[in-house]
Parts: structure tokens; sequence; C-alpha cells
């Protein structure tokens, strides 16, 4: 029996700056030398774990990078392994000169690790930039099948995902973003074009990562001040798609570290440790980079050895740098600094028996890295900037004896889940300095206390949760995408919704009334309704129940629809009025008392933004923007009120920030109007329900209205209405064809 093949593998694509492994030509054979690093075991941790879970188990991972080999090194290698199957991307010399070292590492990475003042803004490094995010795009075009999902990696291709959705729509794309996103006051120094082509092409995503919740408020405000794109619980709408921005801290694989406390190397390294360094020891291990922290660290150390002679003779600061970039200027003249600090260091302190600082400048092997860990009194981590930092976490994991005291800075990203490491200031001295004290002094119990905290934490958000975590967000992005995809209403469609019209006895009908009933006009005291629809709606309230529903004030809606048997609701359902009746009933969870502490903000914004004006309502305060003389001028002012607004106004206020339609509105969170909505449907039994709208607050109605009404959107904006009509100008027409009697 012939089995039938997949027609469409799910298979895995990492694109990477790197290859995962090189070939190293020795005694005339060839040989796989896998790299090592955070990325390479995340990602292995995919096979034989959650691989099956997201791929087709019998697919190699695809992984496309630029090799450390040459093409002719490379040429009659079969580049494949157990695990990966590699296609290396070969950049021209001065191409990838400029893209790697000149935008890559002279300016992208200290802008994000805050060292703006060794960026390097030089026009041929975003030329070469694209055009290696272009090569890299080239190889995947040659690789990529319907089904794969691909997940680009890092600062390095910021480019490429937008790329992808543009060849490659129906392809789910991620990105992981592997070092701190900087806040927008630094993101903003990059050009005007550069800071824009770059937010672009990361939200050709569907899902994209970071380590903190730190770095995706300041992506996110930066997604809104460069593109206009606001979110909503870490979801930005593109109009045509949704894209989840979310944090997923990577970490490691606890039970490799936890397990190899016991490998006999490591028992090795550990006993010799303890007997030939001092009472005390403290470990540090970092990559030559200036964002590490390593001065300031030795600082620290000549601090204490300053303020506590006690200690002298009795500890040791062992640190261990790993060799990076160091044929760079800057990065010789660190390690110069770093060799002359620890020969004074030495010198200062130091005697025939004792050497305060044991430095060495290299590689250490795994089992060494270890031994260290688990024989240090302290571990030393100062980064001035770090994504994560999984030195900290390393050493957390191999302390199966839960002792040991984790000294670790603010700034690394790992920070925000080791709370129990004392943490510091990688800038004060003084800070550093006390804690190496307490460190010493901190009895066992209260070692074991924190230890096991952390590794608990550490245990349960391993590697592979890490892996998982990313790719169940893509599989759920996937669903929230089937139940927010447009379907625009055809006349099959349209027919449905007056055939379900005519064969109902109670209706109700909810409509909008800005950009639905009326079209949106710059200055929104002359959206005026026509008369003829105005008839029609008088018609179609004659035999049905017909709420109009907006944002307006009810002056303005009682002045338009007063004389109509129609319920009115304003303000977001702030106010209400039953058919029928001239009385106006406040939403009974309405409190007053807030509008003073907003309206000094919006006014100040409008006079920065000429044309711009503070219209206030009964219930809630409204920034309107149509009418500014600068669109593009207004629009940043916008976000940037929006973005202040979100993070002046305080929990306890209850205050809703609303991103409408040329306006920015501030209301109470105990309404809206899907509240409102959902009240008058539940107050009777009604058997048809059709609700109309166009605007992000429209979004509430849509989702609190039952699954079997007819939720219809105005535009092509991704929305939780079931249907969409292209333009305001359609409406008359759609309620006519559905209202008017079918002939017997």
């Amino acid at each position: 029996m012939i089995q039938e093949q997949k027609e469409n593998p799910r298979r895995l694509i990492i694109v990477a700056y790197r290859l995962p492994f090189k070939i190293i030509n020795e005694n005339g054979q060839s040989e796989f030398q896998q790299n090592s690093g955070g990325l390479v075991s995340a990602v292995l941790s995919l096979v034989g774990n959650q691989k099956d879970a997201f791929f087709d188990e019998d697919q190699k991972i695809q992984w496309i990078g630029s090799s450390q080999n040459s093409r002719e090194e490379l040429d009659g290698h079969n580049l494949a392994n157990e695990t990966f199957e590699a296609h290396p991307v070969f950049i021209p010399d001065q191409i990838h000169e400029n893209y790697y070292e000149g935008f890559c590492n002279n300016l992208i990475w200290p802008l994000c690790h805050y060292f703006p003042s060794l960026a390097r803004f030089n026009d041929a490094y975003f030329y070469a930039y694209q055009t290696a995010n272009e090569l890299f795009f080239a190889k995947l075009a040659q690789v990529i099948m319907p089904g794969d999902v691909v997940w680009v990696q890092d600062y390095q291709l910021m480019l490429l995902p937008a790329m992808i959705r543009a060849k490659f729509p129906e392809n789910q794309v991620g990105f992981f973003f592997h070092i701190p996103f900087p806040s927008y006051e630094l993101f903003r120094l990059l050009p005007v074009k550069w800071r824009k082509a770059l937010m672009d092409g990361i939200l050709g995503a569907d899902v994209v990562g970071f380590h903190t919740n730190d770095y995706v408020e300041y992506f996110l405000k930066a997604a809104k001040l460069v593109t206009g794109y606001g979110n909503r619980l870490h979801y930005i709408n593109t109009g045509s798609r949704i894209v989840k921005v979310d944090s997923f801290p990577i970490s490691i694989d606890f039970q490799k570290f936890n397990a190899d406390y016991d490998n006999p190397a490591v028992v090795l390294t550990r006993v010799q440790a303890k007997l030939s360094l001092s009472e005390k020891i403290i470990f540090s291990v970092d990559r030559l980079d200036y964002s590490k922290g390593i001065r300031h660290r030795l600082l620290g150390f000549t601090r204490f050895l300053e303020q506590y002679p006690y200690w002298h003779g009795k500890v040791t600061l062992v640190m261990v740098v790993v060799p990076s970039r160091d044929t760079i200027e800057h990065y010789q003249n660190m390690k110069m600094e770093i060799d002359q600090t620890v020969g004074r260091i030495n010198s200062d302190y130091g005697n025939i028996g004792w050497q305060p600082v044991i430095y060495q400048y290299r590689s250490m092997p795994y089992t060494e890295l270890v031994g260290m860990y688990t024989a240090s009194d302290v571990a030393l981590i100062t980064p001035i900037r770090d994504g994560m930092n999984l030195v900290c976490k390393e050493f957390v994991a191999s302390r199966k004896d839960c002792q040991g005291v984790l000294i670790l800075s603010e700034m690394a990203g790992a920070a925000a889940e080791l709370g129990e490491a004392l943490i510091i200031n990688p800038l004060d001295v003084q800070d550093i300095s006390d804690a190496i004290l307490n460190g010493f002094q901190m009895p066992l119990e209260e070692q074991t206390k924190r230890m096991a905290a952390m590794r608990e934490r550490i245990k349960d958000y391993d590697v592979f949760a890490w892996t998982n975590d990313f790719f169940t967000q893509m599989n759920m992005l996937e669903l929230e995408h089937e139940r927010l995809r447009q379907v625009f209403l055809t006349n099959e469609g349209i027919n449905a919704v007056r055939v379900a019209y005519q064969n109902s006895s109670n209706r109700i009908l909810f409509f909008d009334y800005d950009g639905t009933l009326a079209p949106i006009v710059p200055d929104p005291a002359n959206a005026v309704l026509s008369q003829e629809l105005k008839a029609l709606i008088l018609d179609i309230a004659m035999h049905n129940t017909v709420v109009i529903i907006s944002g307006r004030d009810r002056h303005f809606l009682e002045q338009n629809f007063g004389d109509l048997p129609v319920y009115i609701i304003a303000e977001h359902g702030a106010l209400s009025k039953t058919k029928g009746s001239s009385q106006w009933t406040l939403n009974e969870n309405y409190e007053e008392n807030w509008k003073e502490s907003i309206q000094p903000i919006l006014d100040m914004y409008a006079k920065r933004c000429p044309g711009a004006f503070v219209e206030e309502k009964e219930t809630s305060l409204a920034w309107h923007y149509r009418m500014a003389d600068d669109a593009d001028y207004a629009d940043r002012r916008a976000r940037e009120l929006l973005w202040q607004l979100k993070n002046y106004i305080q929990p306890e206020l209850h205050l809703q920030v609303i991103d409408g339609n040329k306006v920015v509105e501030v209301k109470k969170t105990a309404f809206n109007k899907g509240t409102a909505a959902k009240g008058i449907v539940e107050s009777a039994d009604y058997d048809f329900i059709l609700a109309i709208g166009d605007d992000t607050t429209d979004e509430d109605m849509f989702e609190a209205l039952p699954e079997t009404s007819f939720t219809i959107k105005i535009g092509d904006e991704l929305s939780a209405a079931r249907n969409h009509i292209k333009s305001q100008e359609e409406v008359f027409d759609f309620l006519t064809f559905v209202t008017t009697r079918m002939a017997e």
C-alpha cells in the first residue's frame, strides 16, 4: 500500500547572521564544529522536545546564515548533520565590512546598549545593511516552501521580515531581538528613513519577541511614534494584519547545568580551585565589550579592598574575559585599560603570597566554567546594559548545592527574573563594594533560600519553555488572525442578511454615527446626516428597535435624531435616552472629578499643534486633530499624547485612552459601546441583531454582541466584526436592500 505523502511539510527555517557550525579541516579530514551560544542551544531544544508539536518530526531544521568558511572551502561538502541543513549566505567583503562591523556593530550595538557617543552614522553603512538583508532574502527564497515557519534572529536582520511578508504572505514569520531595545529617545537618533525602514521591517513578522517587558514597551512606543500603529494588549493592528509583541526571556538547559555539578571533570576543577585560591572566591566571565561593565567591576572590587583590609589575603577575584573584536582599536584600548587596572590592583594590594585578581584573557572550556561556577562564593555579573545575560542563569542552575551569592546588575535583562540576587547599579562602585561584603556575610540559610527560589524559576522557564512559549504564541496568533480576518460582504452575503431580516420578527439595529451614517469630514460639526438616510432610518425604526450609538455628545445627537423613534446612546455609553423619552440617563458607574488632571495635558498639546482643539463632553475629553494645519506633525503629536496619557494615568483612576479616527479621547473604563449594546440586547428576546461601525470604539460593541449577530465593519482594517463593507457610501444601499420587503 502506497502511503500518501504530505503536500506541504511544516519545516522550521532559522535565519541568523551566522550558521550554527563551521567546517574544520584537519589531517585531510573535514568535520563540523558546532558553535556554542544561547541561540544554538535554544534551537537544539526544539529537537526531540517541542519540535514535533510545531514542526514535522521528520524534517531537519533549515538554517540560513553567513559562513565562517569561504565558498571554496564549502564547495563539495554536504552541509548537513543530524539536526540542521545549512544554507550559507556569502556577502562580498566590502559590503560585509560596512554591514556587520559598520551598521550592526558601530551603530546599532552602541545605540541599543546606551552608548550613543560611540554610534557612527554613515550612509554607506545603511546601504550595505540593506544589501546584506537582500542577500539573506535571496537565499531564503531558494529554500522556503509553503507551510514553512521562518524564525528571523536579531538586529543584523531587521529588514528581513517585511521582505518575507511581501513575497511569501502565507508563511508564518517570527522575529526575535536578542539585545536591549532602546528607549525612543535613543531610537529616534536614527535618521527618519532608517528608523522607518527598520520598524516596518520588524513589523513584517507575526510575532516579535524581546527578553523583557521593558524592551517590549520601548518597542511599542517606537512603533507608535514611527509608524502610527497603536497597540491593544501588545497586539499591533497594521490594518491588514496584526502583530503580537511580547517578552520571552531566553533561558538555558537547567537540567544539564544542574546534573553537571557531579561531573567528575567539574568536581576536579571545583576542588582544585578551592585548594589553590583564597578563602572566598569571586568569579566573573564576560566577552570583551564596553557594555559588560568590566572596568567598573574592577573599580568596585578596588573600593572593597580599600574599605575592608580585613579581607586582604582572604579573597580572590577570578576574572575571565573572552576575546572579541580585539582587532578594532576601541576594543584594543579597552583591553589595555583592563590589563593596566588589574596590574594596578595586584601591585597595590597583593603580595608574594596573594594575588587579589587572577585575570585570564581566553575562552574557558565548559567543564572548567561550571567548575568555577560551583567553586565560587560570589558570582559578580555587572553589565552596564545587557539584553538578557545567560551567565547568571548558568551560575544559578549549576548550584545544585543551593549555595553561593549572585551579584547582578539591574541593567541586565535577567534582573527582572532573578530578584533574589543582590541587585546593584553597575556604575556605582560603592554599591558593588557593599554587595560583595553582603555576599560574604550572608548566612548560609539565607543563601539557600535565595538560590532555591531562583533555581525553581529557571527550572520552570528553561530553554525548552522559551521555545515552546514563542511558537505557542505563533500558533495562537494564527487563530487570532482567523478571528479577525476581513470578509467583505458579497451579493450572496448581503442577501443572507436580507433573508435573516425578513424571517425575523423582533429586530434590533445598532448604528455608529461618524464614518457610518455620516461621512468623516475635517470639522466634526459639518458631519451631516443626509435626508435620504435619515428618512430610511425613520422607516426602519417604525418596524424595529433602532439604536444610534456614538461617541458624540447628547446635544449633537439630540439635534440630529431627537425627532426619530430611536434609542440614543451618547459618549460611548455614558449617556442614554430611550425611544419616545425626553430624559437622558447618566450611566450609574460614571464618576466625576477626573477631568481637572487630564485637561491641562490635552490643552498643552492643542497649543503645540495648530488646528487641533480639545472638546469637553459631559463624561469625556477629546483631542481632535483632523483640522490640524500639518497632518504629519499632528500625527506625531497624537502619538506622543497617547504615550504620555497611558504612562500618566494611574490604574486607580479607571480611565481609558481611546485612539480614534483623528481623535484621542479619555473616558471612564466602566462603560463603553459594548456594555451599552449588551445591556439593551439582554433586555428583550431579539431574533435579529445588526451592528455597523467604523471606529476602534465599535470593536467593543462587535465583541460584546452574541455570535448570532450580524456585525459589520466599514473599511478594510482587521476587526472583530464578522463582515466588512468597503465604505460609508455603501451604507445607504446596503440598508435599503436588506430592509426592503421581498416580493411575495
